[in-house]
């Protein structure tokens, strides 16, 4: 057993040029006097920041009452249970519900293939793409309701421009344009009601033809993003063909840029890809050349590594569990409680609402991420690093948001230029993810903040390489410094973005920059982040001694 066994498996991400001869490897430090000197503070500050949230979540603190009503009853130890993330509430209320869909849509899956295997050789998967179009049809049926027709429209549209230009240069243009249109239009019109688009329609709007989850085009943002990747995938195989020999395993990235044969760029394989069940909510994201390679050529995915995937999940979910129950700093931020709350305090509420951010993300990738694994589809693993793991402005975006990153990568960086022009591309990046999440002033602040916020690790690398400096006693603490400011640039962005606002962050940063208490907690919080980046540091060196190469 290994610290590194805990570290999320995906394929290597890192560059050949950048991984290191074993010769060059650096000596553990896990064992040195500087070390476990390290040890000794991490002991006494996670027992303290546990203990701040905890505290102010006791029925008998003096701002309880603000937020009580927020509670739900629990089932942890008789504690009430802080349930107000209507986001996570969504997900974690209809787990039930969403376990048996994903039960009956793999039983039916393998009832069909037995069926179809007992006439059959083995070989492709692409036997199931009318059995998955069919079961996405009637999965969107349920959760739609009439609703589906107004996505079965947009999806028709977009498949048509697509084949309509082909290789021609006007298709991208087209294929951006209108996914865009359709995202400004699905804010301002609200999805649309059947009865504004023609009176005869009307009574599509009803209720009992609603479904489920009638609001369509909250999952839109996700759908589009597939949307885009048939489109472009191929528009790129009919520029730029290519080819692979018959037999030889692709990996994940050579599934991603491989074309495919342009008859099976079909409206069955486009449909089956854009409405895939497992994948439909909330992804992970996956391109359409690596979806259908994945039916072409089958992943041999193991019974053990699904299982210990389960585990984790549940892990993650228990987790969770725990935190709602005795941390309420999601109540506490929703309803501003924090009248009296010391520097400290303050500071912990901000850390913990991040962290709940991490997990209630994670959770529904997880979740549904497993059940593509069951049903023998391997998207890209989102979230590979945990929140409090990560000093690189860079590689915290490479980590949070796998597969949407890589998505970013394919289809909006690279045709920008990639790193000819890294800050430039980089804001047009993350004005685009603000504008993707929700049409927001205050995600829009957040996504100029990264953008800014990136600037200083890039002055530090052209400045500082690894390449000159790395053999020095002083680089590895310069840069544990450096990466201090990056979690505080990070945390103040992240603030802005998913959590308390501009405005509340003004507050947050009065408290804890423009009192005296506020300073000391801020110089404890910047040794405690320093301490920490060296042991993040030395995790990613013992990942590289036991052959793990990441780039986040």
């Amino acid at each position: 057993m290994s610290i590194t066994d805990l570290t999320v498996k995906i394929p290597s991400s890192s560059r050949s040029t950048s991984i290191p001869s074993e010769s060059n490897r650096k000596p553990s430090r896990w064992g040195t006097v500087e070390f476990k000197f390290y040890y000794v503070i991490l002991c006494l500050a996670l027992p303290f920041m546990i203990w701040i949230p905890i505290t102010l979540s006791d029925p008998s603190h003096p701002n309880y009452p603000q937020y009580q009503y927020k509670l739900w009853q629990g089932w942890l130890f008789g504690r009430n249970l802080d349930n107000s993330d209507s986001q996570y509430r969504s997900f974690r209320n209809n787990i039930p519900i969403l376990t048996g869909v994903a039960f009956l849509f793999l039983l039916l899956k393998y009832s069909w293939n037995k069926l179809y295997l007992m006439s059959k050789v083995p070989g492709d998967n692409l036997h199931l793409i009318p059995l998955n179009a069919a079961l996405s049809l009637i999965f969107l049926v349920a959760l739609h309701g009439s609703s589906i027709l107004k996505l079965i429209v947009v999806i028709t549209i977009n498949f048509i421009i697509a084949k309509a230009c082909k290789s021609s240069k006007l298709g991208p243009v087209l294929t951006w344009a209108f996914n865009i249109g359709i995202l400004f239009m699905n804010d301002r019109y609200n999805g649309y009601r059947f009865g504004a688009i023609t009176p005869s329609l009307e009574f599509l709007d009803e209720e009992k033809y609603e479904g489920f989850y009638p609001r369509w085009h909250i999952n839109f943002n996700i759908t589009m993003l597939r949307l885009v990747s048939f489109s472009m995938d191929y528009y790129w195989a009919c520029r730029k063909p290519n080819s692979v020999e018959t037999g030889i395993s692709l990996d994940e990235r050579q599934r991603q840029i491989t074309s495919h044969p342009h008859e099976m760029y079909s409206y069955a394989n486009y449909f089956s890809y854009a409405l895939y069940s497992p994948l439909y909510i909330a992804g992970p994201i996956m391109t359409f050349n690596d979806f259908l390679w994945q039916f072409r050529r089958p992943l041999t995915i193991t019974r053990s590594s699904v299982l210990g995937y389960l585990i984790r999940f549940i892990g993650c979910l228990l987790t969770m569990e725990a935190v709602l129950h005795f941390m309420y700093v999601v109540a506490i931020k929703d309803t501003r409680a924090w009248a009296s709350d010391s520097p400290a305090q303050i500071g912990m509420l901000g850390f913990w609402n991040l962290i709940i951010v991490w997990l209630k993300l994670l959770l529904p990738w997880r979740f549904f991420r497993l059940w593509a694994l069951v049903d023998g589809i391997d998207p890209p693993e989102n979230m590979v690093r945990c929140m409090a793991n990560n000093y690189s402005t860079f590689g915290f975006w490479r980590s949070w948001h796998r597969s949407y990153n890589l998505w970013i990568i394919r289809y909006i960086y690279i045709p920008l230029g990639g790193m000819k022009n890294v800050f430039v591309n980089s804001v047009l990046v993350f004005t685009f993810v603000a504008l993707w999440h929700d049409l927001t002033f205050k995600l829009l602040a957040w996504g100029w903040l990264v953008s800014l916020f990136i600037l200083p690790e890039m002055l530090a690398r052209y400045f500082l390489p690894a390449s000159r400096y790395s053999s020095t006693s002083w680089y590895r603490h310069v840069c544990a410094l450096g990466g201090v400011v990056n979690i505080l640039l990070m945390i103040t962005a992240n603030l802005v973005g998913f959590v308390i606002g501009v405005d509340g962050l003004r507050f947050f940063l009065n408290e804890l920059v423009g009192t005296f208490a506020g300073v000391q907690f801020l110089i404890g919080v910047v040794f405690c982040l320093f301490v920490g980046v060296q042991l993040m540091f030395e995790y990613r060196e013992e990942e590289m001694r036991k052959g793990i190469y990441r780039r986040c």
